[in-house]
């Protein structure tokens, strides 16, 4: 262990400044036994730094490396787990607890020592050394800088002390004065003692010489204690005359405590009058505006206002314990119960009349608005009301019942008046949709009500017939109510828009305006806007009464929001059934009307929504929408069953179909009025139904046709279908519209195939039968020996078709084709232009038989294709 100590000093603490004091061969507890070395060192600079340094034999060979080092001054406890037993593990806390285990007990002893003789020596902190034997654990040690450390390595812990200058000037005279001093010690030595004796005995004789001093110090302590005991007996006496003094001031300060206990009641009473008389005395003008106050004028509201609080302050002012049995006490409060009641009573009824002259002063107006389309304003109303806001919350919070009261009658004289100016209101809107008052009348417009009493029987008059367009539809209502056809045209559904656009904006702000009204006059919460998570209630005092968590609160405003959503139902019941008749009206005069008004009705409800989804404004726009919404539904219904019921005539020709054409004026009209609306959706599946009707109903009147053929009518009808949403390029319809070109296509190659097998009808059954004994396995070049199809009867056939005689089949054909193409579609050219690339398809065709079937027969046909191309044209300029 010395070789090891010796190395590592010179090899690691040397180089570093540092001498080492003491090692303990140690490995981790509880690990594989990789050994290491735990070194206790101190710096040979001051100020002196003592560590605790970890040392490790390195892998790589067989020098030693510093691995890790801790300050002394952070060790806070050395535990050596056993006192009594010997025990080679220990623990060292750091800023962590480090568990080894050393080679040996004495080795772990050594090192704790030393540790300990450190903190001794350079640190004086508190380490705590646990489970450590006393024996090591020097406790007796001399304080002071020179504190030497004992043990093994006292040389190496008792460092060199350097001289101070007068010491160094002491031992050089010394020296000076024995010049053999450095040569012969021994004799320095001697003299040195001979020196100290003498030293020793002059100090003896200077002890003996004192000993006549210590007697006359004696005898004074003696004289000092006769005087003590003279000052004893003089406090006794004292002691005794102030006896007689002690009891008097005990009766003075028994006095006086009375007095101070009187003093501090008085205070008491004084301050508990002073709250009861500065908390509940009412001031007289404040008694007399409660009383007399004018409820009229704006002074006299003021001043009734702060009376009204000043009472309420007193009336809910917190009591001290006691209080309530006092008899002025009961009287105030008394005299403050009957204050409330009669100024609660007189505001009711002033109130009450207020409302009542509203109605009378608002019916006034009614003449003025009856002819233009326009509600009147109710804002002069609100505002001189709202000056009693502040004297409503405080009949809410004082007499609820009078509150209710007035609430009821408020929601019965205004329910009234709204009645009578909605009702008015759409009575000017349903004339100016049926134009006059007669006319309203022959739409089923009775009374001044403006109420529906059509029959659903005369509503049901007004789908479309099955043979008719969309005109059919507007004929029968022409037919029901004596209207011009000009009447429902664009300009009229463009009137009726902007009529039904003016209803819906005069009422949003009507209802705002009165929502907003209510909630501020009846102190109703309209919004959640609640911080934090505790609300407090303060009393006069400015102490804290109550606390209670946010979901009380927000149950309190959900019940208020009810509130003025039940006195909005209740004011405005009529505005529902009134919107209601006004749409069945406008479904009446026009069907199409419908996708006017639920474009208009979606953007209303969609901008409620925005600023109140569950305000009465949000929630009944919503019920007319559903309503509007059936009524769009039931449009989509009443084309796709006009489809259905279609019926064509016999004896002219189809034609482009009249829901078709009905398709194509609604697509064109919905995509006009639904331009970045809110119900896209709604229009797009509407789309989808009606397009998959018109589909399945065109094959159905195809296949029904007599007069026209079924590939023309799938032909001219896909043909219109798809030119229609390729100009409208309504994207949802995008597999429509290529389904569409598709049938087109089919149907249009399919009728020029089946005309083209006329004109040449002999030809084609020739090279039919040709074709079939080829595909019987017959080799082509085989095939003329067969008697039915040689040379001979090919010439034949051949012959039959001059050019004179194919040119007149040609021009029949283009008589006929013409026959059964409508004009509006106008496909006969493109229609001719596919029959002549048919043609010569065929032609090209036979003639390619003829080459591979009747080599070197020299057989050709008596036209070329040059003269196809002349006769077709030569046909379509003649006509």
């Amino acid at each position: 262990m010395t070789a090891i100590k010796h190395a590592l000093q010179r090899d690691i603490f040397t180089p570093n400044d540092e001498r080492l004091l003491s090692i303990v061969n140690v490995c981790k507890a509880g690990k594989k036994k990789k050994n290491c070395f735990l070194c206790a060192t101190v710096t040979t600079e001051r100020p002196v730094q003592v560590n605790v340094v970890k040392v490790k034999k390195s892998d790589k060979g067989d020098f030693y490396k510093r691995q890790i080092a801790w300050a002394l001054r952070d060790l806070a406890v050395v535990d050596a787990k056993d006192a009594i037993k010997e025990n080679p593990e220990f623990d060292l806390h750091f800023e962590k607890i480090y568990k080894w285990v050393a080679s040996s007990t004495a080795e772990k002893n050594t090192f704790i020592s030393c540790i300990w003789k450190l903190n001794q020596r350079y640190l004086r902190k508190k380490i705590d050394f646990v489970n450590v034997s006393s024996q090591l654990l020097e406790e007796s040690v001399p304080s002071g800088e020179n504190q030497s450390v004992t043990g093994g390595d006292e040389e190496a812990v008792d460092e060199y002390q350097e001289l101070n200058a007068r010491e160094e000037q002491d031992i050089e005279i010394m020296m000076e004065g024995c010049e053999y001093a450095i040569s012969n010690a021994e004799a320095f030595a001697e003299k040195l003692s001979r020196e100290l004796q003498v030293l020793d005995g002059a100090n003896i004789q200077s002890i003996m010489a004192s000993e006549k001093q210590v007697n006359i110090l004696m005898k004074l302590l003696d004289e000092a204690l006769k005087e003590v005991d003279q000052i004893e007996l003089k406090l006794s006496s004292y002691e005794e005359m102030l006896q007689s003094v002690k009891e008097q001031m005990d009766q003075i300060s028994e006095s006086n405590h009375l007095i101070h206990l009187s003093n501090t009641n008085n205070v008491k009473l004084l301050s508990e009058i002073e709250f009861l008389v500065n908390h509940m005395d009412l001031a007289k003008g404040h008694i007399k505006a409660l009383q007399e106050g004018d409820l009229a004028s704006s002074r006299g509201i003021e001043a009734c206002t702060n009376a009204a609080d000043a009472l309420l302050q007193c009336m809910n002012v917190a009591l001290r314990p006691g209080h309530e049995m006092l008899h002025a006490v009961k009287q105030q409060q008394q005299r403050f119960g009957d204050l409330r009641e009669q100024f609660a009573r007189r505001l009711a009824s002033h109130l009450n009349n207020v409302f009542v002259q509203q109605g009378h002063d608002q019916s006034s107006t009614l003449a003025q608005h009856s002819i233009e389309l326009t509600l009147p304003n109710h804002h002069p109303f609100h505002r001189d009301l709202l000056r009693y806001a502040k004297l409503m919350e405080w009949l809410k919070n004082t007499d609820y019942g009078k509150y209710e009261g007035l609430t009821k009658n408020y929601m019965d004289y205004l329910s009234r008046l709204y009645e009578r100016e909605i009702k008015d209101f759409f009575e000017v809107a349903k004339i100016k949709m049926t134009g006059t008052t007669k006319e309203s009348k022959k739409f089923g417009l009775h009374g001044s009500s403006g109420k529906l009493t059509g029959s659903t029987s005369s509503l049901n008059k007004l789908s479309v017939q099955s043979s008719g367009s969309r005109r059919s539809q507007s004929s029968s209502l022409l037919d029901m109510g004596n209207m011009s056809a000009s009447d429902l045209d664009v300009a009229d559904r463009t009137k009726f828009d902007k009529i039904f656009e003016q209803v819906l904006s005069e009422l949003e702000p009507l209802c705002l305006a009165e929502q907003d009204f209510i909630s501020k006059f009846f102190k109703l919460q309209q919004h959640q806007n609640i911080p934090g998570t505790m609300t407090e209630t303060e009393d006069v005092d400015g102490g804290m009464l109550s606390r209670q968590h946010n979901s009380g609160v927000l149950q309190s405003i959900s019940s208020e929001k009810d509130m003025i959503r039940q006195m909005m139902i209740k004011i405005f019941r009529c505005i529902e059934p009134e919107l209601n008749n006004l749409i069945a009206l406008g479904d009446k005069i026009d069907s199409f009307n419908s996708l006017y008004m639920l474009v208009k009705m979606s953007h209303h409800v969609w901008t409620a929504q925005n600023v109140d989804p569950a305000s009465f404004l949000s929630t009944t726009l919503g019920n007319v929408l559903v309503t509007v919404k059936r009524n769009f539904d039931k449009c989509i219904s009443n084309q796709i069953r006009q489809m259905e019921e279609v019926k064509i005539s016999k004896k002219s020709k189809v034609g482009i179909l009249p829901f078709v054409a009905e398709f194509e004026e609604f697509a064109g009209l919905a995509e006009s009025i639904f331009k970045n609306a809110e119900r896209r959706g709604d229009l797009d599946k509407a789309y989808i139904k009606l397009i998959r009707g018109v589909f399945v109903n065109v094959e159905k009147v195809a296949n029904e046709s007599q007069k026209t053929p079924r590939d023309v009518v799938m032909m001219e009808n896909f043909h219109h279908i798809f030119a229609t949403l390729s100009r409208l390029k309504i994207s949802c319809l995008e597999a429509e519209k290529k389904e569409a070109k598709q049938k087109y296509t089919d149907h249009l190659q399919s009728y020029v195939i089946y005309s083209l097998g006329q004109p040449l009808e002999k030809l084609n059954h020739f090279f039919e039968g040709v074709e079939a004994r080829v595909a019987q396995g017959i080799r082509e070049e085989e095939v003329s020996y067969q008697l039915a199809f040689n040379k001979q009867e090919l010439r034949k056939v051949i012959k039959e078709y001059p050019g004179k005689e194919v040119k007149k089949g040609l021009d029949n054909l283009y008589k006929k084709v013409d026959k059964h193409l409508c004009e509006e579609e106008n496909l006969l050219q493109v229609v001719w232009h596919s029959m002549q690339d048919e043609f010569i398809r065929q032609y090209k065709h036979f003639e390619g038989l003829i080459a591979r079937c009747y080599p070197g027969s020299g057989v050709t046909m008596e036209f070329t294709i040059q003269d196809i191309l002349d006769y077709c044209s030569s046909i379509a300029q003649s006509h």
